[in-house]
């Protein structure tokens, strides 16, 4: 199969920072003898390992897919040097020469996905824009997500919120609000949640209705720990009454949780 040229890899790279996916870029900056692709060569790695392109192929692109996931958990841009030379004193191969390769991470922009498109949701994805968000909102109701009701949604998805995060995964950057018409729904969706590296999880509802929906997760088998991240009541007190105070108070807590992270 024909690698991908450099066009090819950066309209990809584009592509995923678009949609809010991780990925790191290799670069070669440096060789020495005897090596299989020189400077210049690039490969794309996603945070779950998987690669576009090639700096090489065989043991150096599993050290460089481990090394490039490092840096994408850090965030920092590494300068790593490979010496292919000796396997038996953990050389990632025998050419006999040395790459050194940039890691460049990609990470994710500060995203708020809002899982409910009613009146508290479209008024937090118009905020959460204003504000510089990128802006998800989902929704299984196809009337509440259109373009002409949600302007400001960088992306507007219909479906389950299983699809939703296929589609859009949930980062460590990823602030969630959880707007949803029944406590039923609530129940169905925070286990996926739960266990996605959301910086923030907020649900809209009661004291009664979190009370019903929390003994449903506990009920399930989910872990009372993981059932404490969420923030329930939703928002910060401000004594918010209007949607958009609602939404003032969402997005104050937004930012206040990132802050103290």
């Amino acid at each position: 199969m024909r690698a991908p040229d450099h066009r090819e890899l950066l309209a990809e790279l584009t592509a995923a920072v678009a949609d809010g996916r991780p990925v790191a870029v290799a670069t070669i900056v440096e060789t020495a003898r005897s090596v299989p692709r020189h400077p210049g060569a690039k490969m794309l790695i996603y945070a779950d390992g998987s690669t576009s392109g090639t700096i090489g192929g065989g043991e150096v692109e599993a050290f460089v897919r481990a090394d490039a996931v490092e840096a994408l958990e850090s965030g920092n841009t590494r300068l790593v040097t490979y010496t292919l030379e000796d396997p038996s004193q953990g050389d990632p191969g025998i050419c006999g020469g040395t790459m050194t390769i940039a890691l460049e991470p990609y990470m994710s922009p500060d995203t708020v996905l809002v899982v409910g498109c009613g009146h508290v949701g479209r008024a937090v994805v118009d905020l959460a824009h204003w504000l510089g968000y990128r802006t998800v909102a989902t929704d299984d109701r196809p009337d509440l997500v259109t373009e002409e009701a949600l302007p400001h949604a960088d992306v507007r998805f219909v479906g389950s919120l299983e699809e939703t995060v296929e589609a859009h995964p949930v980062t460590s950057n990823t602030s969630v609000v959880v707007v949803t018409r029944s406590h039923g729904l609530d129940v169905e969706l925070l286990p996926l949640l739960l266990g996605s590296p959301a910086r923030y999880i907020g649900v809209m509802g009661s004291k009664r209705r979190w009370a019903t929906t929390r003994a449903a997760l506990v009920d399930a088998g989910i872990d009372p720990a993981a059932i404490d991240r969420v923030h329930v009541p939703i928002g910060l007190e401000i004594g918010a009454e209007t949607v958009e105070e609602i939404a003032v108070s969402i997005m104050s807590e937004i930012i206040a949780s990132g802050a103290a992270s």
